[in-house]
């Protein structure tokens, strides 16, 4: 078998020349497989002859066979033989005519297109610099968090029927919301408890309730947000009828030792105050390296210059699909039932991930092509490591994760990433 490559960009087109021999092999293993999979009276699976089998299922489908077979096989060899890395499925160039021409005891050629894995040229990754934001806690952010022990002995006290809502009361309220006219899936509901400044509405619908009472109606005119989860109301002016059954106070209790002692671990307020505060900063501390870590490797890509072909961009946006598919089945919630909630279609649910998943493809290849520049390989050890890791962090044993990992065939994906982490801490460990 003789190759030749022309290679265009991403783009490659694949010559392959084979040998007679090699085409006459392709029809008889074609009719081994044929005579496997098909039953024929008079003769055990396998054991028929080639003249019976194309007296029953025609020469034409011994000669796709081969074809498919001879195809499939001269690519194989071609790609390892000028170690090229796919990232498509190939394409026969004029298929038909190569059929035709395809025959026994002839030596064969077929054209093949294929998209390869780009090959990033590599900017600045070492010595990058980029500012580090200072994880720092103060007294206020703790007090902040300890509200949240205030709040959970909170009473809700009726008022009477001249108290006017102000921020932190709570308006009990029926709503019913239209966009041009017309109701929408989640826009009503009834005796729905709404604590007025909290945010947890569309912006600006709070704000119209302050100074109502008891018994009030009020038309209350928004705009969803352009960010807005469901595509359909994003951006759309809405009025939304609102009736105020009832207004409440939220009272909330004295944030003191005994309160303390009562409804946490801690005896005091300052002992609370100060694990709040090491637990704080310990988590600050965690996001404000996390942040620097991307910001480096987000710079290294930037940095990189590079053609991703579109087939990777929308390989990855299935992956990630799939991946919201099985978190929804793990909380017992179907793909099509969210869908049907955020209003969306699979269209417009790939196209959610489309940013995410360039990002990604990107931040791939320029890890890829450091892991290259640099040399790095994987041993053993990475191996044992990564794999302990996973274990530990679902709660498994070592063994059992093995045995999925072999089950899956997912040790090409664990060698990657491995390979990549490595590559990226090139990026992390050198920077200024």
């Amino acid at each position: 078998m003789n190759v030749s490559v022309t290679r265009e960009g991403n783009d490659a087109a694949l010559k392959i020349a084979v040998t007679a021999a090699e085409v006459d092999k392709s029809f008889k293993q074609a009719v081994a497989r044929i005579a496997n999979q098909v039953r024929i009276p008079g003769f055990r699976p396998g054991k028929a002859p080639r003249n019976i089998i194309e007296m029953h299922y025609g020469k034409a489908a011994v000669k796709e066979e081969a074809f498919n077979i001879c195809v499939n096989r001269a690519y194989q060899q071609a790609i390892e033989t000028e170690k090229l890395m796919p990232v498509s499925d190939p394409e026969v160039k004029d298929e038909k005519k190569a059929f035709e021409e395809f025959a026994e005891g002839k030596d064969f050629e077929v054209d093949v297109a294929v998209v390869l894995k780009p090959e990033p040229e590599l900017g600045e990754y070492k010595g990058i610099h980029v500012d580090k934001k200072e994880a720092k806690v103060s007294d206020e952010d703790v007090d902040k968090a300890l509200e949240e022990l205030r709040n959970r002995g909170a009473k809700m006290v009726d008022t009477d029927d001249e108290t006017v809502i102000e921020k932190g009361d709570f308006a009990i309220i029926d709503f019913a919301g239209t966009v041009d006219g017309e109701a929408f899936s989640g826009g009503e509901g009834k005796g729905y408890p709404l604590e007025v400044g909290s945010g947890s509405f569309i912006p600006g619908f709070e704000d119209q309730l302050i100074g109502l009472k008891k018994d009030d109606d009020t038309d209350v005119d928004v705009t969803f947000p352009e960010s807005y989860f469901v595509p359909e109301l994003a951006g759309k002016q809405a009025i939304f009828k609102v009736h105020i059954q009832a207004v409440k106070h939220k009272e909330l209790p004295e944030l003191n030792d005994e309160y303390i002692a009562k409804y946490t671990r801690y005896k005091t307020v300052a002992e609370a105050k100060e694990d709040y505060k090491k637990h704080m900063q310990e988590a600050a501390e965690r996001d404000a390296k996390t942040e620097y870590e991307n910001a480096l490797i987000d710079t290294a890509v930037n940095n990189a210059k590079m053609d991703v072909p579109p087939v990777m961009i929308e390989d990855r946006i299935t992956q990630m699909v799939e991946e919201i598919k099985l978190n929804l089945e793990s909380r017992k919630m179907t793909l099509d039932q969210y869908m049907e909630y955020t209003g969306m279609d699979m269209a417009k649910l790939r196209e959610a991930q489309r940013e995410g998943a360039e990002k990604n493809v990107r931040t791939d290849l320029v890890l890829d092509a450091i892991a290259k520049a640099e040399n790095i390989q994987v041993d053993m050890a990475d191996v044992d490591a990564q794999l302990q890791s996973i274990a530990d962090q679902n709660g498994a044993r070592l063994e059992d994760v093995k045995t999925i990992i072999r089950k899956n065939n997912n040790m090409g994906l664990l060698l990657a990433n491995i390979l990549r982490h490595k590559a990226a801490h090139v990026i992390l460990d050198n920077a200024k």
